[in-house]
């Protein structure tokens, strides 16, 4: 590893640790109705106010017969729903192929932590639609579920609210309709959801991080409220939103319109409760116009965050499960993602598919690695004259880099020819950094000693808390570190690296060390498997490398260079030194 390389990694080592530090996804079975021996109570949960319950509607509207209550379950492959009548909405989502790190069933809504409203004005009163008892009705279209909730007056049907669940999946219809084109009088009704997110995985402090809520404006396109941030955030779109996303780390419930919502005001706030991460509050407004003519339509997803999933839902949904920024999330959907997929329909364990993955992408970086390791030799062969320069003009730099730079245009080597194959791999190894923390299909996977390759691997806890480390140690993490510093050591032996920079090269690992103690196992144990396979691959090339072919070619250079006239490029650079050393004069 040659200087500029040396400054390179590091400063990119420098890179990663400052971002990650600091601004650090049976055949259906037929429903059945569930009489509850008493009334459905609506639960409030202390310290929310969006969570408080409204007034019972029923006295602000005339004629409205009262109605028992009643709780109705649908099964489907993937969900197990439940209703009330009791406001025509969802009382509890389980996602039944998930469960939670205590190894209980993951419960993505219930009534406890959940609370819709829907508010209509209606003979001058306001009016919350979801506090009204209706009749309902189950019927089956073909496979699909509809569940059919009715309110009624003396007159006849005023309002419904219609379900229509599919026999797999995670998406359910909603359609509001206006029975009269009348009941329905405000120009537009106020949708409340107010969600407490629950801990469901081991690190809170990973999923408090991956909590928040994003949305698609038809004008702004995608955005959303900041993640890690520890303050309430809020933002007001008054400009027409197609959907609202609350998303966690690897699950998302969303409320999406097929036309859309007028405006929506979205906020989050950190908790003060123990088993609550984040409170989530969305805000829309719907088109009082869209349901007295038919067309208010709409989409729960209620769901994994699969990157193949999500993009099947709507406009840019799956930018839910954030992937990284550009190239780095093409190198995840179109490299990580489609390998996962592909070695998963053979291979079910997660650690050997991650294997698999690095043998793949060494094989395809193999050209890369050639040439950085080619860079590094010739700048070995090269170690003797560049000492003696040092040594003739070490009290003066300007000289020194300028007869460097003489050599190098001499014998035909640039210097930086090392960075770029580096560099142009440095998409890959963002992406893993992205992919692995929110990678649901390695969530619960259990590989070696880890239980969970999607959270950290605590081969031990410790009985104290080491700061920027944590109280637990991960193997996998001394695995990597330790690969890392032989591989340096390695590196060393055919660099021309000295001082300083030499010794930085051992110190980068140990601080990845504390940076990565709370990360993913499975990052770990990539770059693990990823420094052996670099063992094997940079043996393999040195028997193709001959040094003393390098130096002939390297002399052959030099007489044929001995009278080019200097570049432009290195006429500038010369200019750049000189005025550098005259302002430090």
């Amino acid at each position: 590893m040659d200087r500029n390389s040396a400054i390179g990694l590091t400063l990119i080592a420098l890179i990663l640790i400052i971002y990650f530090q600091f601004f650090a996804a049976p055949p259906a079975v037929e429903p059945e109705t569930i009489t509850s021996e008493q009334p459905a109570v609506q639960q409030s949960t202390p310290g929310v106010a969006a969570i408080e319950q409204a007034p019972a509607a029923d006295l602000a509207i005339g004629g409205i017969p009262t109605i028992e209550a009643r709780n109705i379950q649908v099964e489907t492959d993937d969900l197990l729903l439940e209703f009330s009548n009791q406001g025509a909405v969802l009382r509890k989502v389980t996602l039944k192929e998930y469960l939670t790190y205590n190894k209980e069933p993951l419960v993505l809504l219930n009534e406890k932590t959940n609370r819709f409203s829907l508010l209509n004005k209606y003979n001058g009163n306001e009016v919350d639609l979801y506090q009204i008892g209706y009749e309902h009705a189950i019927t089956k279209v073909n496979d699909t579920t509809k569940v059919v909730f009715v309110l009624k007056d003396s007159l006849g049907v005023l309002l419904k609210h219609v379900y229509s669940i599919p026999p797999k999946g995670y998406q359910i219809q909603y359609i509001i309709e206006d029975a009269r084109s009348s009941f329905i009088s405000s120009d537009h009704l106020l949708y409340t959801w107010n969600q407490l997110i629950t801990q469901k995985e081991r690190d809170p402090k990973e999923t408090y991080n991956h909590t928040a809520i994003n949305y698609y404006s038809i004008s702004g396109g995608f955005d959303g409220l900041s993640e890690r941030s520890s303050d309430t955030e809020r933002d007001l779109i008054e400009k027409p939103v197609k959907w609202v996303a609350i998303t966690e780390k690897f699950f998302t419930a969303a409320f999406l319109a097929n036309n859309h919502f007028l405006t929506a005001d979205v906020k989050t706030s950190p908790s003060a409760a123990d088993d609550i991460v984040k409170e989530a509050q969305v805000q829309l407004l719907i088109s009082g116009s869209d349901i007295r003519e038919g067309k208010a339509a709409f989409r729960y997803y209620l769901g994994p965050n699969k990157y193949n999933v999500l993009k099947k839902v709507d406009t840019d949904f799956s930018r839910n499960l954030y992937l990284g920024w550009p190239p780095v999330i093409w190198v995840n959907k179109f490299i990580i993602i489609p390998l996962f997929q592909l070695f998963e329909k053979f291979i079910g364990n997660y650690g050997i598919i991650i294997i698999l993955i690095v043998l793949v992408i060494k094989l395809a970086l193999t050209p890369l690695s050639y040439r950085s390791y080619l860079s590094m030799a010739k700048m070995k062969v090269l170690k003797p004259e560049l000492d003696q320069i040092k040594e003739q003009h070490g009290d003066d730099m300007t000289k020194v880099q300028q007869e460097q730079m003489k050599l190098y245009q001499q014998v035909g080597v640039n210097p930086i020819s090392g960075c770029v194959p580096l560099l142009l791999q440095m998409p890959i190894l963002f992406a893993m950094f992205y992919f692995f923390p929110v990678s649901i299909e390695l969530r619960q996977e259990a590989f070696l000693w880890a239980d969970d390759l999607s959270t950290y691997d605590a081969f031990i806890n410790l009985p104290f808390t080491i700061p920027f480390y944590g109280s637990h140690v991960s193997l996998f993490t001394l695995l990597m570190t330790v690969s890392t510093i032989v591989y340096t050591w390695q590196n060393n032996q055919i660099s021309s690296v000295q001082g300083p920079m030499k010794t930085m090269g051992y110190i980068m690992p140990v601080v990845f060390m504390f940076v990565l103690n709370s990360f993913p196992a499975a990052l770990s144990f990539y770059y693990f498997v990823s420094n052996l396979v670099t063992f094997a691959q940079q043996a393999i090339i040195r028997k193709f490398v001959d040094e003393d072919k390098i130096r002939k070619i390297l002399d052959e250079n030099r007489k044929r260079n001995v009278n080019k006239k200097k570049s432009a490029f290195q006429l500038r650079l010369e200019e750049a030194m000189k005025a550098g050393q005259q302002k430090k004069k």
